[in-house]
């Protein structure tokens, strides 16, 4: 289970609440003459041959008090006879709003993983509370009974897949950069006396651009893969991606700058002005990030 299912679920929460909602409605009527506990069971019952997999099925009285014990396929949920579930979000929520509720995702007390619960207040001819009908759903099921289908399933897992190989392939470029810069540190010697001011200029850009790169790897590892959303606080802006693009303008101006020695030393005094050009395109990143960051941080205030 990872924070992508939970948001997913998010997306579909509605689409579920209403399913659920639908399925008591339809079998279990509200404000009628003093609900019977046998026919409400009879109800659920109904409810349970509908649904294909669902952890319980229970009741609560007016108090959150279990009248029965839970209706499940699973022989080990059958208990919760008596237990009080009054400070249960799903109990309150639908007693206060007196309407069908569904639940966000919790950890189940049956199985330890994430459910939601969907709860439905039944109401007597004279509008009184009689009971609280609930169904607890692992958040798994419920995605798939939410017409997650099993194409979407393995569009999502054979997305992962290619996303893992980008991530390896771009490790390995990544790789080959920064060994590529240690040795064009190395071999521009320790000899203070002597140094290859180009060497060492490369060697900061490769070293450069191959951190630039790992954080891209970080990025589609976290996001894609592990469904990990780590978005920065300052208008929802990656910051990974503000680090690469960062990276970029830094081993470009290094690029500029390399240049401008390399044409000073040997007198090409007319050469230089490639080396204008690129300082020029430098300052143009550098004026279209600090753009894009001030609007969507002036759409991130507004909102």
């Amino acid at each position: 289970m990872t924070i992508r299912d939970i948001q997913r679920f998010s997306e579909i929460r509605y689409q579920a609440r209403a399913y659920l909602c639908y399925l008591f409605t339809r079998n279990i009527h509200n404000n009628m003459p003093l609900p019977q506990l046998d026919n409400i069971l009879v109800q659920l019952d109904k409810i349970a041959h509908e649904v294909d997999n669902f952890e319980a099925l229970y009741i609560l009285d007016t108090k959150g008090n279990q009248v029965v014990d839970n209706i499940s396929k699973n022989p080990k949920f059958v208990l919760g006879k008596n237990t009080n579930r009054g400070n249960k979000a799903y109990y309150y929520r639908a007693v206060k709003e007196k309407r069908c509720v569904l639940t966000d995702p919790y950890p189940s007390s049956l199985t330890n993983n994430l459910s939601i619960t969907a709860s439905f207040p039944l109401y007597d001819d004279k509008n009184e509370l009689c009971y609280v009908i609930c169904i607890d759903i692992s958040l798994n099921d419920i995605l798939k009974i939410s017409n997650i289908s099993n194409l979407d399933n393995f569009f999502g897992y054979f997305s992962k897949i290619i996303y893992t190989l980008f991530a390896i392939a771009l490790f390995l470029v990544s790789s080959v950069v920064f060994f590529n810069g240690i040795e064009n540190f190395l071999s521009s010697g320790f000899n203070l006396a002597v140094i290859n001011i180009e060497e060492m200029f490369r060697a900061t850009i490769l070293l450069t651009l191959s951190l630039a790169i790992f954080d891209l790897v970080k990025t589609i590892f976290e996001e894609e893969v592990l469904g990990h959303s780590k978005k920065a606080k300052n208008g929802g802006v990656h910051k990974t991606m503000v680090r690469f693009l960062g990276s970029i303008v830094i081993a470009l101006a290094i690029e500029s700058l390399m240049l401008v020695f390399k044409f000073a030393a040997k007198e090409e005094t007319d050469s230089i002005i490639y080396a204008v050009y690129l300082l020029c395109g430098v300052t143009m990143l550098l004026i279209g990030l600090s753009i894009y960051l001030y609007l969507v941080n002036a759409k991130k205030r507004k909102q």
